[in-house]
């Protein structure tokens, strides 16, 4: 059908005005996209090219250079050396299993890693870097730097490693690094950046440990341009971060290094004190290993000898470890009565070889008795009737506030690791840590340093300080750091009278010196070099009344882990003090025997900054010493993984 002209005219109208309203849309759809590019283009031009800078752009953390530690005459003893290692970063990586399937055909790789490395990257970031394998040959750098388009997100790089020089020496004061772990990062709550980086190597133990934050040092950044694949360019910019601090220690690496050596063989600890400005010179324990280990990732067999032996060599016996100091003790008890005025310096108390009380029969050591004793001959041979008696009277109180002030029961502020605080026990810590009251046999077995009574070779050492130079000093094992020199804490005076004081120190002089003295065998030839002491052995285990009946058995026939500890506690020279040494042997019987004859020889080495002349020790002794001299120059000639093979030989 033919339409008319109207038609055709309201039919055209339509069309055009939907032509105008497309059009109309589409110029205004126009107009948006030419507003959005211009926003994008130019208001933000800077967002969008930060956007794409980072897509060619890589920002990393540099490792500072960790911080070194010398001793106090600048040898290194804690240092650093090179260390290269390859590294893979899961995110950039893709398939990371097939990545180190082909990486193992290139360089060869334990399977352990391959599985520590794989679980790693399961539980860190996508895009942090985690070590595949440690300590690779600059070769193996090279295979994988030229194979680098087939290992994608794979690096080779080289950072730095702890390195302890004197390996075995130092290790229960310098302690070892390792890397950071797990549990490491759950003790933090705003852990540092760096602990990111793939095995970073933080303080575990020792001087690492407790002055962690001195030797980190902060990190630097790098800036990279990568390629569409992840592989570095070049390298855009750098800012250095600062090394962790140098840290001096008090300790003489020479003294450190025979005191070591003289104890080797045995399960024991050694520390030697400057007795007027509180340096700790050595602090040896015995037996040692080698930190080294730690840092390069112990094997189990080598860690788990170290954990099964029975001479536990991983413990730091000198500041931890803790002993009945037995009659090391006795000085304390004799100036809290001194002090106290229940006993005068010219009193005698008899000794018939027991004391009874409330039907319990307390012995001493001589089962014959020593007869009438004072304050001098109760030192010198070590009568233990003496101090049952003086202990009873003043009591435990009075002990316990001597003792105290001398610096035992307290915890020195030293760096090391679980510095002990000892135990110094009183009334009210027998209620609160035992729920019993305290009776007057406790107040006779402390008065003898058994009982209760713990300290730990480095608090024996402070206490024989202060007996010796009448000064409240405190120890010191930080010389300086970056050269800022540790200041010398002393606290002045000791609140004790100077005549009871010279009196401890005359009956001490006479233990070594004088013909009944219980470490007569053990004295120092020469009035510029004479020691002053005191021997010390304390039980470990009770001896039955029955035993006493038939005999005590003597240490020899016990097994080791059954018999005393040996002690020995001394200063020299008597006259003007300059060191005080302590040494304990654990179950080492008497300490007259065991202790009293390495402290001198530890004494006089430190005295002379050296190997001591034959003359400084009595004659008809000397080739006894030649001949241990001799032993001792052989083994710190070796190499240190050498010297503990040989002290296993003289063990």
């Amino acid at each position: 059908m033919k339409r008319s002209p109207a038609d055709t005219e309201a039919s055209a109208r339509k069309i055009t005005r939907r032509g105008l309203l497309l059009g109309g849309l589409q110029v205004s759809f126009a107009a948006m996209l030419v507003g959005r590019m211009r926003y994008m283009q130019v208001e933000q031009a800077d967002e969008y090219r930060d956007l794409a800078e980072e897509n060619r752009v890589k920002f990393s953390l540099i490792p500072p250079a960790r911080g070194l530690i010398h001793d106090r005459n600048g040898v290194l003893i804690a240092g650093n050396e090179q260390n290269y290692r390859i590294v893979m970063v899961r995110e950039d990586a893709g398939d990371p299993e097939a990545v180190l399937t082909r990486l193992r055909k290139i360089v060869w790789i334990d399977d352990a890693d391959v599985r520590r490395a794989l679980d790693e990257m399961r539980r860190r970031s996508p895009f942090v870097p985690v070590t595949v394998a440690d300590r690779i040959a600059w070769e193996d750098v090279a295979e994988v730097a030229v194979n680098a388009p087939a290992l994608p997100g794979v690096t080779a790089e080289v950072g730095l490693s702890r390195l302890y020089p004197r390996a075995n020496d130092f290790a229960h004061v310098i302690g070892y690094v390792g890397p950071v772990s797990d549990y490491d990062l759950s003790k933090l709550v705003d852990p540092d950046p760096l602990l990111q980086i793939p095995r970073f190597q933080i303080g575990k133990s020792g001087v690492e440990a407790k002055m962690e934050l001195d030797l980190r040092g902060s990190a630097g950044t790098r800036e990279v341009e990568v390629n569409a694949v992840g592989r570095e360019m070049r390298e855009l910019g750098r800012e250095e971060g600062r090394a962790g601090d140098n840290i001096q220690l008090t300790v003489d690496a020479d003294l450190q290094a025979y005191v070591q050596a003289r104890l080797a063989g045995e399960s024991a600890a050694a520390v030697v004190m400057d007795t007027v400005t509180g340096d700790v010179l050595a602090i040896g324990s015995a037996p040692t290993f080698d930190p080294n280990k730690f840092v390069r990732g112990i094997s189990s067999k080598d860690y788990n000898t170290l954990i099964n032996d029975i001479y536990r060599p991983l413990a730091a016996k000198p500041a931890q470890g803790t002993y009945p100091p037995g009659s090391t003790f006795k000085m304390v008890t004799a100036l809290a009565a001194l002090e106290d005025g229940v006993i005068d310096l010219n009193e005698t108390i008899r000794c018939n070889g027991h004391v009874e009380v409330h039907s319990r029969r307390f012995h001493c050591w001589k089962r014959a008795g020593h007869g009438p004793v004072d304050l001098a001959k109760s030192l010198r041979e070590s009568c233990d009737i003496y101090y049952y008696e003086i202990a009873q009277r003043v009591g435990i109180e009075k002990i316990s506030a001597m003792a105290r002030k001398l610096g035992l029961g307290e915890r020195h502020d030293l760096p090391l690791s679980a510095v002990a605080q000892g135990l110094i026990p009183t009334k009210a810590w027998k209620r609160e840590a035992r729920g019993a009251d305290w009776v007057v046999g406790d107040s006779l077995n402390a008065g003898i340093g058994q009982g209760f009574v713990l300290a730990s070779p480095l608090q024996l050492t402070v206490m024989t300080a202060r007996l010796a130079t009448g000064q409240a000093i405190h120890p010191r094992l930080v010389r300086s750091v970056n050269g800022v020199e540790t200041p010398v804490r002393n606290d002045g005076p000791l609140d004790i009278s100077t005549s009871h004081l010279e009196a401890i120190r005359q009956g001490m002089y006479e233990v070594v010196n004088a013909r009944r003295g219980t470490a007569g065998r053990s004295k120092i030839v020469g009035d510029d070099m004479r020691m002053a002491g005191k021997t010390g052995t304390s039980q470990v285990r009770n001896i039955t009344t029955a035993e006493r009946a038939r005999g005590v058995f003597r240490n020899e026939d016990l097994p080791w882990e059954r018999r005393d500890h040996a002690l020995f506690v001394g200063y020299a020279p008597h006259d003007n003090p300059r060191y005080a040494v302590t040494v304990v042997v654990e179950h080492g019987g008497g300490g007259s025997k065991a202790a009293a004859p390495i402290a001198r020889d530890v004494m006089l080495q430190a005295a002379y900054q050296g190997q001591p002349p034959l003359e400084a020790y009595p004659s008809n002794q000397r080739g006894t010493i030649r001949s241990r001299q001799r032993d001792i120059e052989e083994m710190l000639e070796m190499p240190h993984a050498e010297r503990e093979k040989a002290a296993e030989g003289r063990a």
